[in-house]
């Protein structure tokens, strides 16, 4: 699997390369930010167009996870489409793929602030979902919790990749979607949010985990003209 995993309360999570969060103990999918309809709502409201495969990518990777784990409950963290239109204007063989997924499985959609309604498809839709000792919602509140929101994303060896972010209070996971954008998870809207322990997760062929301290340092660094750095 590839994953690395990560104890929120007690509760033994992995974090997998894919930008997910699996739950073993509780057979739990988790994904957040899938913003199924980016490139209609781009192309709606007069932005960049983007090609317009971007679901039909997302829906792939979510559903070779969901035959892979075969998960009884998967929860959608939130900003599931990217604006309530996209909701309504999903086309109905991408509405068939989505619910053969859901078949007998418990399946919860997260309000988010791209679409903070029900989205017209199956599943339950909440807030918030609390599950044992954790509460999973789409902006971080008060942990123990599971969030998303920010789309943390990390840069490492020159390269960018999305990214979860964890300490021992809460997780704030990446966005799932295609074509999703990022913020550095040394952002302070991030960093704000965790102590000092944190770690920052890359997604990618497999999970690798970076202290968030060593991340920010090397930001601090990259900001410096090397002349200051090396005290020329």
């Amino acid at each position: 699997m590839n994953g690395h995993p990560l104890t929120l309360a007690g509760a033994a999570l992995t974090a997998l390369p894919s930008g997910a969060l699996w739950w073993a103990a509780e057979g739990l999918l988790c994904v957040s930010d899938l913003h199924l309809g980016k490139s209609e709502r781009l192309a709606r409201r007069g932005g960049t167009l983007l090609p317009p495969y971007e679901t039909e990518a997302t829906l792939d990777r979510l559903e070779a996870l969901v035959d892979a784990l075969d998960p009884a409950r998967v929860v959608c963290l939130g900003d599931s489409f990217d604006d309530s239109a996209a909701a309504e204007a999903l086309d109905e063989a991408h509405r068939l793929r989505i619910a053969r997924m859901q078949a007998g499985r418990d399946w919860t959609w997260i309000e988010g602030n791209h679409d903070p309604g029900p989205s017209g498809l199956s599943g339950h839709h909440l807030d918030a979902l609390r599950t044992g000792p954790l509460t999973f919602r789409h902006i971080a509140g008060a942990g123990p919790d599971v969030s998303g929101h920010y789309h943390p994303k990390a840069r490492l060896a020159g390269g960018s990749r999305a990214a979860f972010v964890a300490d021992a209070g809460r997780i704030v996971m990446p966005a799932f979607g295609a074509y999703t954008g990022g913020l550095s998870c040394t952002d302070p809207a991030i960093t704000r949010l965790f102590g000092p322990d944190a770690i920052a997760v890359l997604t990618g062929p497999r999970a690798v985990p970076v202290p968030l301290s060593r991340l920010a340092s090397q930001a601090v660094s990259a900001r410096i003209p090397a002349a200051t750095r090396f005290g020329r």
